[in-house]
This record gives C-alpha cells, structure tokens and sequence, in this order.
C-alpha cells in the first residue's frame, strides 16, 4: 500500500503495478484490487501484472493471458472471464 502511495504522489499518466496481490492475506489482496479499480475510475491508466487472473481480469478493462512467455489471449477482460480456453488453461483457478 506504501509503495503504491508513493507511485501516486507525483501525479503519474500511468501506474505499473508487478504482482501487487503476492505474500497479501485475502482481505489485503481485496483491497488492493479495491483502490486498482478506483484509480482506475478516476481516469489514471494501470497497467497491471497479476498471476490471479480472476481478480486481474475482473478489475481490468482490457486482458492479455500469456503462457511461456507468449501472449496466448487478448481482448476484453470482461470476455475473456468467460473464455473457455482462458477456463481450459486454469488460469482462472478452476
């Protein structure tokens, strides 16, 4: 929460955010998702890498899923929730 307080002091035009929910208890990782989304209301562009695909997904406006290394999926994040090969991959957990 620090460091993304920190990020925000200047103003930025974009906020990159690596991983911001790892070694996070849940209730951390909620509201970190929380003030993503906010931000991302008030019109500041994120670009966010998350493992949790799910919560990336859901926060996102737009989605890139990369396997090795190589982009496997791209387009709109709500869309892509549902995709049953983002699903097959177990991307989403399940």
């Amino acid at each position: 929460m620090l460091a993304m307080a920190r990020a925000l002091l200047p103003p930025p035009k974009l906020l990159l955010l690596d991983e911001p929910s790892m070694g996070l208890s849940p209730i951390m990782v909620e509201k970190i998702f929380e003030v993503v989304r906010e931000i991302s209301k008030e019109g500041l562009t994120v670009l966010l890498v998350e493992q949790n695909a799910r919560l990336a997904l859901q926060a996102a406006n737009r989605g890139y899923v990369m396997d090795s290394g190589s982009v496997m999926m791209t387009g709109d994040a709500k869309i892509m929730l549902d995709a049953p090969k983002v699903r097959a991959a177990s991307y989403l957990g399940e």
